[in-house]
């Protein structure tokens, strides 16, 4: 099964790990992607899908169903695991790249059901198509290459997010940004905007300035269980640090939110 496939958006390789464990790397235009572990979905070795977890984990009551919508879908780390740990869940899955679908149903066993749809679409557009108010999450982990697609960062785009979100239902995004987190101010200006609850998660080391990584933000009109997530966070092997609602306009201050750019004629 190891291997690297052409797919239309480039280039898809699979590396398996080196511990003698059934988990795979899946690698896009040699960035990282997503990491699956075939025995055991519950394990999440990248950082960011864990902050994902400790986030619905909160928001719910064990074992609970959810429905979930995945912008992007890669391995379908995300997905697997609230397969596992919440039975009974309903979870659509939008890959914009038909060929990396195709990879990985063929690696991993994934099909299409009623449990878990995957289709072919862009993030934004298959939002569109979704119904309204009918989702309890939406996850966006989409990239070209190392960034986020500008289309799904704007209040426009969040805007269609919470069409389709239950009310109080939460929104998950992954992104990677510098030390100067620029990118990260910026979401989270819009996401505060948007939501009248906003949390960011982040490695220490990259708040202060110290290296590039991923973040993460949560919004919801809902109250976001701070506690419990922060429990969470720090008993994590990397341990990272959580900024609320007040924190983060204080982080974003003098940054104004995203919208989507004029079309000209």
């Amino acid at each position: 099964m190891p291997g690297s496939w052409p797919v239309d958006t480039g280039r898809v390789d699979l590396l398996p790990d080196d511990d003698g464990r059934r988990g795979w790397t899946v690698v896009v235009n040699g960035v990282p992607s997503s990491h699956v572990d075939l025995d055991d979905p519950t394990r999440l070795d990248f950082e960011y899908v864990r902050w994902f977890a400790d986030v619905m984990d909160a928001v719910a009551p064990a074992g609970d169903p959810l429905r979930v919508v995945h912008l992007g879908g890669a391995g379908c780390t995300v997905a697997r695991y609230v397969a596992a740990t919440r039975p009974g869940s309903r979870q659509v899955v939008l890959e914009i790249d038909p060929g990396v679908l195709d990879v990985v149903r063929r690696a991993f066993g994934l099909r299409s059901s009623p449990a878990l749809r995957l289709a072919v679409a862009d993030g934004r557009a298959g939002l569109a198509d979704l119904r309204e108010a009918g989702y309890d999450v939406v996850v966006r982990d989409a990239f070209a290459g190392a960034t986020v697609p500008g289309h799904l960062t704007t209040t426009e785009f969040l805007a269609e997010v919470r069409r389709v979100l239950v009310p109080r239902g939460v929104y998950l995004a992954n992104l990677a940004d510098n030390p100067h987190l620029s990118a990260a101010r910026h979401e989270a200006a819009t996401a505060l905007a948007s939501f009248a609850h906003v949390a960011m998660i982040a490695e220490p080391g990259q708040l202060h300035g110290r290296r590039y990584g991923n973040v993460v933000l949560a919004g919801s009109d809902g109250p976001l269980p701070w506690s419990p997530v922060e429990r969470r966070l720090a008993a994590d092997a990397v341990p990272a640090r959580m900024l609320a609602t007040d924190e983060l306009r204080a982080f974003a201050s003098g940054y104004r939110p995203l919208r989507d750019r004029p079309v000209t004629p």
